[in-house]
């Protein structure tokens, strides 16, 4: 069970006319959401809920409507693009086109089937059981479009045979949102427990000490909320606008914080002032602090996957039957799948040392409308960053490795409809890609020239949740060796990193006229006593 905390900065409703009153960050609630008539009906579907919320909370509609959680569109403010999980092509299902309501069950609203069409306005389709329930026992139905099962029929959107949920204790049991309301969503992205981000999965529920010191109940007990800080239902924290570098960053606990970031709670010298954290200290205009204290992710015992091809998906047996290998063991001793006909050859991995790149925060998506060149390894999303920008640190990422089909004609990667049970274009039903390219395309509302292959592609996740206890922190020989960590970085020099470089060769100069100066010396010695016994015999 989830370790609930207590209810801070609700608005107390009165009667059933709902008056609400200022806020009060007591850190405990000044409401009793049980005791409303309004929430004490026999509910029928999570609208109705809504509708009882709102007669109270008479602003979190139009508040919510506005957030990239109910949008999922992001105009980026550097780049101009419009993302977002609406318009976004992945490397893994990916896309969101053609595959509502599967895709659209962890939507945070009720009834989005038609990702041409925005997401449903009425006040009542916003979804605020799933942040804030407390309950422990309200879900989304796998293939519901983000409604709840009310018969134990179905999945669940974590993989989890459903239950009919409860409705009435859910909406009675509202507080602020744990680990579990973010973690059912995001723990499970991609089709499954961890499969995405690498630093997001079932383990965060409840983290010893060793896999994330600040959710751990043995160290801080942080729910996500507690760096992800919100105003008016708008969360800091984007993994399309990463706040790479936060130089205003304050490090007292206590001030008002905006900012999703390390710094805004350490500060930018963090570190003890000794001659090793004084030293470290002089890093971080360089370093991320995730590079340092996120020494590995997929932690825990669950691992991510980290390659997928969907080439060599649509094999059958000889009985036309679908194909499922289970050959990758974890260290739990769970089996995953290797191969599926559905989805095609997978790999994974457990305990993973990140991939490093300069990165400023930005992030560019190669979208639909972004011409790929299919000799080479395409970049779903491109990570920019440079040594000499000022803002751009060494970060952590997780590199997805993929093969996904694109468009031979018009050269750009392509929206795919994979699942649809009753469709006679889904590949997860009829195994024809050229059909679930077409019904994707046209899904979309994209251009397509009927002429297909697949092309290798990587996809990366910057790497920020996992943090481990300082003592397992990365040691500087990690990086300061030959072949460390950061080989791979451009415009990184590092002493110790290169023995036969010039700095270590005169390194290695020095060393031995040191060497030769000493047996110098201590040849002179031993002749100087000599002479000097001559002397006196």
């Amino acid at each position: 069970m989830i370790l609930k905390r207590t209810l801070t900065g609700v608005v107390l409703a009165l009667g059933v006319a709902g008056l609400a009153v200022a806020e009060e960050n007591t850190g405990s609630s000044t409401a009793d959401h049980s005791k409303f008539p309004i929430l004490q009906k026999d509910f029928k579907s999570g609208p109705e809920v809504t509708e009882a919320c709102l007669s109270c909370h008479t602003e979190a509609d139009n508040q919510f409507m506005h957030s990239i959680h109910f949008t999922w569109e992001y105009e980026h403010p550097e780049t101009g693009q419009v993302l977002g999980k609406k318009n976004v092509i992945n490397a893994f299902c990916g896309s969101v086109a053609g595959n509502e309501p599967r895709c659209t069950s962890c939507h945070a609203g009720y009834g989005w089937e038609d990702m041409s069409q925005p997401p449903p306005q009425a006040a009542t389709a916003k979804d605020c059981l799933v942040c804030h329930d407390t309950s422990d026992q309200y879900t989304k139905l796998a293939t519901g479009a983000g409604h709840p099962p009310l018969e134990a029929k179905g999945k669940t959107i974590t993989g989890a045979k459903a239950w009919a949920v409860d409705l009435t204790k859910a909406a009675q049991s509202v507080g602020m949102p744990d680990r579990d309301n973010c973690g059912n969503c995001h723990f499970f992205g991609g089709g499954g427990d961890n499969v995405k981000h690498g630093d997001l999965s079932s383990v965060l529920y409840e983290p010893s000490l060793d896999v994330d010191v600040h959710m751990s109940p043995e160290g801080e007990n942080m729910v996500c909320s507690d760096c992800h800080v919100s105003d008016r239902h708008q969360w800091a924290g984007s993994r399309y606008n990463v706040l790479a570098s936060d130089p205003h960053g304050t490090g007292k606990p206590g001030e008002e914080r905006h900012a999703a970031s390390c710094q805004s709670c350490h500060g930018n010298e963090p570190h003890p002032a000794n001659i090793k954290g004084l030293k470290l200290n002089d890093h971080t205009d360089t370093l991320a602090c995730q590079s340092c204290h996120i020494p590995e992710f997929a932690r825990g015992g669950v691992p991510t996957k980290s390659f997928w091809d969907w080439s060599t998906a649509g094999r059958l047996d000889e009985d036309g039957k679908p194909i499922k290998e289970d050959n990758y063991v974890s260290s739990t001793g769970q089996h995953l799948h290797t191969y599926m006909s559905t989805k095609g050859d997978f790999d994974y991995q457990e305990d993973a040392t990140p991939y490093y790149a300069w990165f400023d925060g930005q992030v560019e998506y190669t979208t639909i409308d972004r011409k790929i060149d299919p000799t080479k390894t395409v970049d779903v999303n491109v990570i920019h960053g440079d040594r000499a920008d000022g803002t751009s640190r060494i970060w952590p990422f997780k590199r997805m490795e993929g093969r996904q089909a694109y468009d031979k004609v018009n050269e750009n990667l392509v929206y795919t409809h994979v699942w649809g049970p009753t469709t006679d274009t889904a590949f997860w039903t009829n195994f024809d890609w050229g059909k679930a390219i077409d019904a994707g395309m046209k899904a979309a509302n994209q251009p397509y020239s009927g002429e297909f292959d697949f092309v290798d592609t990587y996809m990366y996740w910057p790497i920020t949740h996992m943090v481990a206890p300082a003592e397992n922190a990365v040691e500087c020989a990690e990086c300061h060796q030959e072949n460390g960590r950061l080989v791979d970085v451009a415009g990184v020099f590092m002493p110790g990193t290169d023995p036969n470089g010039w700095v270590g060769l005169l390194g290695k100069v020095i060393v031995l006229m040191s060497f030769f100066g000493v047996m110098g010396h201590a040849v002179l010695r031993i002749f100087s006593r000599t002479s000097k016994g001559d002397h006196h015999g």
